[in-house]
């Protein structure tokens, strides 16, 4: 299987999503609270349930992770990561900037990712199989350099979703940038590696929160990792730092 049949599949993978979300979106959609207390929708299943019905007839011998059906390990050693809405919640209130997500991950790493934003018309693409690349709407990215903090314009979800300690720094990074942006979700990062954005710190993230970031902000020249500078795998603890320039992401670092 070549990269750039997966590369095909992929976004078809993201088309159909689109296609099943769509009519839920502004539609007073009943939501669902799961048992870690976040939400769900009849959308999300949709989606995910989209996109595992082409798999199974695509790839059948690869693995599928998806938050709303679990794991289905596969026999090829390859799995695809599917977050069917990032930002449900943004969603149920019909903000434009929740996406579907989904990964190709390789031995436990991320190598091919889409961000898919169908009511805000954006869709990201990266690679990092042979020479790395990334794409918005066809079009290729890359990140913007940016010497250090005190340059860069930052983002994260929401200050509320770390944890006591997480939050302290958080604290001590966001008081060192230039701006600071909360909302977004997966949108952040497609920004990050469009060249909008230098800076993206999140917790509590799950990997199909954030595997399909690592081959578009790779792809576009950026660096994403744990707050430990490690690189992200299955078993991370879910603590993202992504940044489009290293001297920005060594800087965070240092005041993690």
């Amino acid at each position: 299987m070549t990269i750039e049949a997966d590369i095909i599949l992929i976004q078809r993978l993201a088309s159909a999503a689109d296609r099943a979300v769509a009519p839920h979106f502004r539609a007073q959609t009943a939501v669902e609270q799961k048992a870690d207390l976040s939400p769900v929708t009849i959308a999300d299943r949709a989606a995910e349930s989209a996109i595992r019905a082409i798999l199974a007839s695509d790839r059948p011998t690869d693995g599928v992770y998806g938050e709303e059906y679990g794991i289905s390990r596969g026999q090829s050693g390859r799995m695809w990561v599917i977050d069917p809405i990032d930002g449900t919640r943004g969603f149920v209130a019909g903000r434009p900037l929740y996406g579907t997500l989904v990964a190709l991950v390789e031995d436990g790493r991320p190598v091919l990712g889409i961000i898919s934003a169908g009511a805000a018309g954006d869709r990201w693409l990266g690679c990092t199989v042979g020479q790395p690349r990334a794409v918005l709407n066809g079009r290729p990215i890359r990140t913007r350099p940016c010497a250090g903090l005190a340059q860069a314009r930052a983002g994260s979800t929401h200050p509320l979703a770390f944890s006591a300690a997480g939050h302290a720094a958080f604290q001590r990074v966001g008081r060192s940038v230039a701006d600071m942006l909360f909302g977004g979700d997966c949108h952040n990062y497609g920004l990050l590696a469009a060249g909008q954005l230098d800076l993206v710190m999140e917790e509590n993230l799950k990997p199909y929160d954030w595997a399909a970031l690592v081959p578009v902000i790779e792809g576009a020249g950026g660096i994403i990792t744990d707050w430990r500078g490690q690189p992200l795998t299955l078993a991370s603890e879910g603590r993202v730092l992504a940044a489009g320039d290293v001297r920005v992401h060594e800087q965070a670092l240092e005041r993690i």
